[in-house]
């Protein structure tokens, strides 16, 4: 398991490691997925960020970043909602040179229930804000990957991808959302954006709601996934373990070392 932990990243929030949790992942050798919501910009100071990142990077670990997301839309046709999504970007890019992340992960945001009656204005606004995050992002050494959420079928994100493409953005994988809110198999998904995937995001859950359990203690078969990705000689270059509870960390390790196709 020790050597598998050097390759995959842990999520947890801001809040959680500057109010305790930094101790633990410094300790165990674990690699953050650091979650940035409005409650941590809006709490702490520029020095608290950049001391935690400094005791992260002093031990050596790799950092990825999620980006807010609540109450977001890229793709609003509202202009003062666009506004604050990018000002909460702008205060997050503000951190990148501190945390130096190797990618960082936002929400996609479709929902068809929102957007279906004008998903090209959706799209155009889409594609113009993540086209400039990605390009601040690759400029200070990061890249931009865009996670499915409450997407029913990959198709409906499709094009974001596509004209993205030149600018460098991927799909960030989750399987606990294709299964929670999707109404597509994983099959199709990897059938239709397979190509695009660049991180994943590895939870599992009893396919009703967002569980955040650990690996094997739901009823998603992830081995359909890792089969594709070692068929297709692809590893993502970043996979996060997106679990919520801090035993469930460890029992997810177990079960992926079982599944892991490359080499630690």
């Amino acid at each position: 398991m020790s050597d598998l932990r050097r390759l995959v990243q842990v999520c947890t929030t801001f809040t959680m490691l500057r109010e305790g949790h930094l101790d633990h992942f410094t300790r165990h050798g674990l690699n953050p997925e650091i979650g940035i919501d409005a409650v941590a910009i809006e709490r702490y100071a520029l020095r608290d960020f950049e001391a935690v990142a400094d005791t992260l990077h002093r031990q050596d670990l790799a950092v990825t970043l999620h980006a807010p997301f609540v109450d977001l839309s890229a793709g609003s046709t509202d202009p003062a909602i666009r506004a604050v999504t990018r000002r909460r970007f702008d205060e997050l890019m503000e951190l990148v040179p501190l945390f130096r992340p190797r990618t960082v992960v936002a929400h996609a945001g479709y929902d068809w229930q929102r957007y279906e009656y004008f998903r090209k204005i959706w799209l155009d606004h889409s594609v113009r804000f993540w086209g400039e995050v990605a390009d601040r992002l690759n400029r200070a050494g990061s890249r931009l990957v865009l996670e499915n959420v409450y997407e029913h079928r990959p198709g409906e994100i499709l094009e974001l991808f596509e004209r993205l493409r030149a600018d460098g953005v991927e799909l960030c994988l989750d399987c606990g959302h294709l299964t929670a809110f999707g109404r597509a198999p994983l099959e199709e998904w990897l059938d239709v954006l397979g190509p695009f995937i660049g991180q994943l995001h590895l939870h599992d859950n009893g396919g009703k709601k967002d569980d955040h359990l650990a690996m094997g203690h739901g009823l998603i078969d992830f081995r359909p996934l890792f089969a594709y990705l070692q068929t297709a000689g692809r590893q993502p270059p970043v996979v996060t373990m997106e679990v919520h509870r801090p035993d469930d960390i460890w029992a997810s390790l177990e079960f992926l070392e079982r599944l892991w196709p490359w080499g630690k």
